[in-house]
């Protein structure tokens, strides 16, 4: 465990001083089952959150003096999202470092969207509480860039069903079919593999632990590959 501690606080670009606040941040609620006196993240997400709300809201609050309180309410939407979380998570391959029971993890829980946000949560208020607001601030504002930019440029997309559906409008009246191919899994812990057929013609692939994901992976797949095709 000390070395997946040491790796991670390398990527993260923070020394803890009190590294059982990381520990913490990045044990799920399924292996603290297994023990006793384990703590695990669920209180740290709830304290992250509120950090990341307050660091996204000062930085669109001083950075858009002209923009009304609407406007900035639906910018801190884009950026501070369970998709954003995964996708910082997911640069980080926070997955491999997450403490899990075998059945979490057998069921896919090392890619599971909601439980790498919750994780990236957990780890901004153990920065927070380690490091102090300023760090803590620096952190997300550090990660969040990206985000933040694809947000003020309006190049975020939360739904790609109806993006999808928008951008083949403009094309007429177009055929647009899901597929539910397979699922496999538990019942608790299903994965969904589904298609989108443009006009008969399988366009995109797409899983999920909900067929609402995995549709919308689909059609996320099937807008890359329209972009690439009219290249």
């Amino acid at each position: 465990m000390d070395n997946n501690i040491y790796a991670l606080e390398r990527k993260l670009s923070v020394d803890f001083n009190n590294k059982s606040l990381l520990i913490t941040a990045i044990t799920h609620s399924s292996f603290a089952n297994q023990y006793k006196n384990i703590r695990f993240n669920e209180r740290l997400e709830f304290l992250g959150d509120s950090v990341l709300q307050l660091t996204i809201t000062e930085y669109l609050f001083n950075k858009f003096t002209d923009k009304p309180e609407g406007e900035l309410t639906k910018l801190r939407s884009l950026i501070v999202c369970e998709s954003s979380l995964y996708e910082i998570a997911k640069v980080l391959n926070l997955g491999l470092y997450i403490r899990m029971s075998k059945g979490e993890e057998i069921t896919g829980g090392r890619e599971r969207v909601s439980l790498l946000a919750d994780c990236m949560e957990a780890i901004i208020a153990a920065i927070y509480l380690d490091k102090g607001i300023d760090e803590a601030k620096e952190f997300i504002l550090r990660f969040f860039t990206e985000i933040i930019t694809k947000a003020i440029n309006n190049e975020i997309v939360l739904d790609y069903k109806t993006k999808l559906q928008e951008t083949l409008q403009k094309k007429g009246d177009i055929n647009i079919k899901y597929n539910l191919i397979k699922y496999e899994g538990p019942p608790h812990r299903r994965k969904f593999y589904t298609t989108v057929l443009i006009e008969n013609k399988t366009m995109g692939e797409g899983t999920g632990y909900s067929k609402k994901e995995a549709e919308q992976n689909a059609a996320k797949r099937a807008l890359s590959n329209l972009e690439d095709y009219n290249e």
